[in-house]
């Protein structure tokens, strides 16, 4: 199964996206866990020393990752090993801009084919600034994932989604990861605005923390993305992660999957 044939696959109905961040814990079991518990997609975090986006339980997966010396060589590694074990879950790569394009953009998107990565998401490489990444991803049949938020207006809108692949990223507040729920009502506004503009899945994630509120959000949307309150049970249970994670992972996909 291809990089784009996995992710379209992945959301045939409503798809649970879930996050961890590499080198944090036993990352291999981890993500086998999530795989257990029914995770449709999985979001694996390239640690970087300044995560704009994230919130405090991200930043400390990303110290902690860090402190153990998790290079990107050990991530595509993580990505390839993945790969072997589970060949039809997509699995998407989301960091910064300098681990991705320091060693120049057709290194990167060569590692991700060669590991079996379906899609990229980099947060801050604007899509105003496409070129630095993104023909180099779209080259190699790696889906670049553009992210949208509540201040993406009407006139920027197209060029978020142009040359953009996999799915698209809502994210559903304007701030950090894992602190604050928006409103069902204005993700169910936002979702239809950018329903009517592509026809690439959407994705609603930051501050998706429980079943219930995942459940409320696959009603609308075609997936939804959940990674601080799995990367916290990381931090809770270290070594003895995987079961909790598979845990929430099977509540969060039974509400996902049940939610229409």
């Amino acid at each position: 199964m291809t990089q784009s044939n996995r992710i379209s696959s992945a959301f045939s109905s409503p798809a649970l996206v879930a996050f961890l961040t590499a080198g944090d814990g036993n990352t291999a079991a981890n993500l086998d866990a999530l795989v257990e518990g029914g995770a449709d997609v999985i979001e694996l975090g390239m640690p970087f020393t300044d995560p704009m986006a994230d919130g405090p339980a991200i930043q400390k997966a990303n110290l902690r990752a860090l402190a153990k010396r998790t290079t990107t060589a050990d991530i595509f590694a993580i990505a390839e090993q993945f790969r072997l074990r589970h060949p039809d879950v997509p699995l998407i790569l989301m960091g910064y801009a300098n681990p991705m394009i320091r060693r120049g953009p057709e290194w990167f998107a060569e590692e991700c084919e060669r590991a079996g990565v379906d899609g990229v998401i980099c947060v801050d490489i604007p899509p105003e600034e496409d070129a630095a990444l993104g023909p180099a991803l779209r080259a190699k049949g790696v889906a670049p994932i553009r992210l949208a938020t509540p201040t993406t207006d009407a006139a920027r809108l197209p060029q978020v989604l142009e040359g953009s692949g996999g799915f698209v990223y809502y994210v559903s507040v304007a701030g950090i990861t894992g602190l604050q729920q928006a409103a069902t009502a204005s993700i169910e506004d936002a979702v239809a605005k950018l329903k009517a503009a592509t026809d690439l899945p959407i994705a609603v994630g930051f501050g998706v923390r429980t079943p219930e509120q995942a459940s409320a959000i696959a009603k609308v949307a075609d997936g939804v993305v959940v990674g601080s309150a799995l990367v916290e049970l990381v931090e809770q249970h270290g070594d003895n992660a995987p079961a909790a994670l598979k845990e929430l992972t099977s509540a969060l996909a039974d509400a996902v999957h049940n939610a229409r």
